[in-house]
């Protein structure tokens, strides 16, 4: 288990837990002012912690970021928590977050005992006071209305819906599970990379909690978020203390923030001072020397950014974080493409961080709104499309469409409207390619439309099942034994190169 752990909006206010306690513990910690500051610092904090800037590929299909579970003491707090999410999510506007609700009765639940164990809820739901269940039910139809389920908390409909969130955490379709108990001993998902936590923790129920996070998954989530809302510190030391030994600290929570921003700012300055922008870099030993220098700054890069001070401690500004990329890329893409040709070169010491260069991932959004700011200055301004030149190239997943959006930029009239004739560039090519590949692989056409469909509907290309085979042209019987393989080979690979150009456009 690695974690970064911080106590999030207490840190801010300086309340500590002692003092709560001596004014009234349940009145403080419910107090709709403090259940406020907290909602909002989630809100306010969730891309962050979550790495929604990032994409990796999650069974065939490319998602962004992670989702989270937020424990809160009690089910009334519970109840609390969502109602607040709510309101705060109405008022911002926006795309909100698909957050779900669950309890069920448990006694003592605010009471974790001596040794901390967290109790196992069961899926009784009889157990609950009128409000309680009227108050899940009602959580549980907007669960309904998100997904198109039918779920409730009646005897025979309960532990489906618990089954079907835990299937939605672990696919990435939920962002959010607010738990009391539930959820939080023996649930595992890759995808599951913060904790919230407003609930007292120790010993076994701590650890317990806080395994939550510790499933590694890819080069992005290497470590979970634990954000406190109480002060846990003491409590971690101890129970780290019980079950590993004294120094265990050192080894399963993150260093000081200190430590990794020396090290990151020591790092930068080697990188600006031998690898300087505009030089190019000869020489094989000197191209691994900075492949492996900008790969060990984005892991550090990936540890920072977790930290809620770094967006204003960053001494690597953006542009130039883009143009390092960009070469970055262009120079793992030359060894890349020199071993190939070269079969005597088998080995490579240079490790490719391919998820981390999607950190500063950006959307098509951004780049129509540089696109814009180009339109409404009546296309003079040329350091805006440097700009958008620099963007797409240190974008792994933008270089793909670098001809589609340039193409477009060719095209822009003074009497304009970038977002329309955007979209209607985007679907005018993505019909000319589409008919190009049916034409070149004489595919059936209604058959591979209604594919294409649903892999744009699904977010991955599908090659299980027949549908791949079911398009294809019949192979004369004097074909070459592997003409069909080859064909649908050739196929697939056209299909998902297609699906990469065009998905999120």
């Amino acid at each position: 288990m690695h974690f970064h752990l911080d106590n999030g909006v207490r840190r801010k206010e300086g309340i500590r837990d002692e003092q709560v306690y001596g004014i009234d513990a349940a009145k403080a910690l419910s107090d709709p002012r403090r259940v406020s500051a907290v909602t909002s610092y989630v809100l306010d904090h969730f891309d962050q912690k979550t790495k929604r800037q990032s994409s990796y590929i999650l069974k065939d299909r490319r998602v962004r970021g992670f989702n989270s579970l937020f424990a809160a003491d009690s089910i009334g707090m519970a109840k609390q928590y969502y109602a607040e999410f709510q309101r705060q999510q109405a008022e911002r506007g926006g795309e909100p977050l698909k957050i779900a609700l669950i309890y069920s009765f448990a006694p003592n639940e605010a009471d974790p005992g001596e040794q901390g164990f967290i109790d196992d809820e069961d899926f009784e739901t009889a157990g609950l006071d009128q409000s309680s269940r009227d108050f899940l039910d009602a959580a549980i139809c907007d669960y309904n209305r998100m997904f198109g389920s039918s779920f409730s908390t009646a005897s025979d409909q309960f532990e489906n819906y618990y089954k079907d969130l835990c299937l939605r955490l672990k696919n990435r379709d939920l962002d959010m599970a607010i738990v009391v108990n539930m959820l939080l001993t023996g649930f595992d998902a890759t995808t599951l990379n913060t904790l919230w936590v407003d609930k007292n923790l120790k010993q076994h129920g701590l650890m317990q909690a806080f395994s939550r996070t510790n499933r590694i998954l890819n080069s992005v989530k290497t470590f979970g978020n634990i954000v406190c809302f109480r002060d846990l510190r003491q409590e971690v030391d101890d129970a780290l203390a019980l079950f590993g030994d004294k120094d265990a600290k050192g080894t399963v929570v993150l260093k000081p923030y200190a430590e990794y921003l020396a090290a990151y700012t020591e790092k930068v300055s080697q990188l600006l001072k031998r690898f300087p922008l505009g030089e190019e870099i000869v020489g094989e030993q000197a191209q691994k020397d900075f492949l492996t220098l900008f790969g060990s700054i984005l892991r550090l890069r990936n540890i920072l950014q977790a930290f809620d001070d770094f967006s204003n401690e960053d001494v690597l500004s953006l542009r130039d974080l883009q143009d390092y990329q960009s070469l970055y890329i262009d120079l793992y893409q030359q060894r890349r493409s020199h071993e190939e040709a070269d079969k005597e070169i088998i080995n490579d010491d240079v490790v490719f961080e391919a998820e981390l260069v999607k950190q500063i991932e950006v959307n098509i959004d951004y780049i129509l709104e540089l696109v814009a700011k180009y339109h409404d200055g009546h296309m003079e301004d040329k350091s805006i499309l440097a700009d958008i030149s620099r963007t797409i190239m240190s974008s792994p997943d933008l270089r793909s469409k670098k001809d589609l959006i340039d193409s477009f930029v060719e095209s822009l009239s003074s009497g304009a409207d970038v977002q329309r004739d955007w979209k209607e560039h985007i679907v005018r090519k993505k019909q000319e390619e589409f008919e190009r590949i049916v034409s070149e692989e004489h595919l059936k056409t209604g058959l591979a439309e209604q594919f294409i469909i649903d892999c744009f509907k699904e977010g991955y290309v599908d090659t299980d099942g027949t549908r791949i085979v079911s398009m294809l042209p019949p192979v004369s019987r004097f074909a070459p034994s592997n003409a069909y393989e080859l064909m649908k080979s050739r196929v697939v690979e056209r299909f998902r190169q297609y699906f990469d150009r065009f998905v999120g456009m």
